[in-house]
């Protein structure tokens, strides 16, 4: 499977919305989004993207990239049909999210699910989906997951966080870190591979701090960053919490001094956290906007043709559902259904060319290329790709 071959709308003009369109929780897509007519036989997916919460300020931008994804692969389909989508709020509590996923399958409204949410709504949504339909899961993530019938398309700590903490290692000598993360099981799980990683590199760790989703105030934990004697911090933040802590980190002037590494910080956060507070921040992903590779910079031209000049920041979260999409197109194609049993059978080395360039399966994880990137005012320059 090539770019040129399935995502075809990158590359030549056609009809479809022009502008990202918020659908509330259980509806579908109306007609027009879909690239085509719709009907009964439609492939529907259940597209989990946060609406609310820390994590909502992505949202806008996952949804329109989803539209841009929905009219690529329905140039040929997913085995002749049309997919549709139907929109689920993965920003409300993970119980409840799991809830209305449910709903759905038992109501037999989706065949499959995707999209990027975080890992607290991937342990609640596996279950339901166990056994019933494909999931795929686009997010970064803490790693290990072996469920059947999950397969995630996201970065893990050991392709992301490892080469980045070597390369400022090695380029910026810097040695001694911080780690700050909400409380969840991502940034936990994270930070406990960081300590290995720590290890093997020669480096340490200063002090780890876990805060609640959804904080807004960071003075206690500036005080025991700027306490330490670390060189950097290590950020596990989702968000807006991100923005949050960006902002007072600058404030009390940290940034002259430390930089800050995140494996989630992405061009929305950017540009709300404003210029004058990510000094010294570097980001590692397999995606930016910024990537001047041929595959994503017809990606971004289409994703602008599509939706305008003003239409929601392209980042890393938004171009994995693009990635979710066209991963289960490419699932569904190798097995020649989309029966989960026939999926998970045949899924290992499914491949195809895309934004981030050549991504495969082996077992149920993405390989792909990671890049580690700088913010420079509101976009980011990538200084290394590993």
């Amino acid at each position: 499977m090539t770019w040129s071959a399935l995502p075809k709308a990158v590359t030549r003009g056609h009809s479809g919305p022009t502008s990202a369109q918020r659908i509330p929780n259980g509806h579908s897509w109306p007609d027009d989004a879909q690239g085509g007519g719709v009907g009964d036989d439609d492939v529907r997916v259940a597209l989990v993207v946060p609406l609310q919460g820390p994590a909502g300020i992505l949202g806008p931008s996952c949804e329109a990239v989803a539209a841009t994804a929905v009219r690529a692969v329905n140039e040929d389909g997913v085995l002749g049909r049309a997919v549709r989508l139907e929109v689920v709020d993965g920003g409300a509590p993970p119980a409840q999210v799991a809830a209305e996923v449910g709903r759905l399958l038992a109501a037999g409204r989706v065949d499959a699910v995707t999209g990027w949410h975080i890992s607290a709504v991937r342990e609640a949504l596996a279950p339901v989906t166990a056994g019933r339909v494909p999931y795929v899961y686009t997010s970064t993530y803490e790693g290990g997951e072996g469920r059947p019938g999950v397969f995630c398309t996201g970065e893990t700590p050991a392709g992301q966080v490892a080469p980045a903490l070597r390369w400022l290692r090695d380029e910026l000598d810097v040695r001694r870190w911080f780690v700050v993360g909400d409380d969840y099981v991502w940034p936990r799980r994270s930070a406990s591979r960081t300590v290995e990683y720590a290890r093997e590199l020669g480096l340490e760790l200063s002090g780890v701090a876990y805060v609640p989703l959804g904080t807004t105030e960071y003075s206690a934990v500036l005080r025991s960053v700027e306490a330490s004697d670390a060189q950097g911090v290590l950020l596990f933040l989702v968000g807006q919490d991100a923005v949050h802590f960006n902002r007072a980190f600058a404030a009390r002037g940290l940034d002259a001094r430390m930089v800050r590494l995140s494996s989630l910080m992405e061009e929305s956060v950017l540009l709300a956290s404003g210029a004058a507070a990510t000094r010294n921040l570097y980001s590692s992903a397999a995606y930016f906007r910024s990537l001047a590779t041929p595959d994503a910079l017809a990606f971004g031209r289409e994703y602008v043709a599509q939706h305008g000049p003003h239409a929601p920041p392209l980042n890393n979260a938004a171009e994995s559902c693009y990635e979710g999409l066209v991963m289960l197109a490419g699932l569904a194609r190798r097995a020649g259904s989309l029966r989960l049993g026939d999926v998970v059978a045949s899924a290992d080395g499914t491949g195809y060319d895309g934004p981030r360039g050549p991504v495969h399966l082996r077992g149920n994880h993405a390989h792909q290329r990671i890049h580690l990137a700088a913010a420079d005012g509101y976009d980011f320059d990538v200084v290394a790709s590993f």
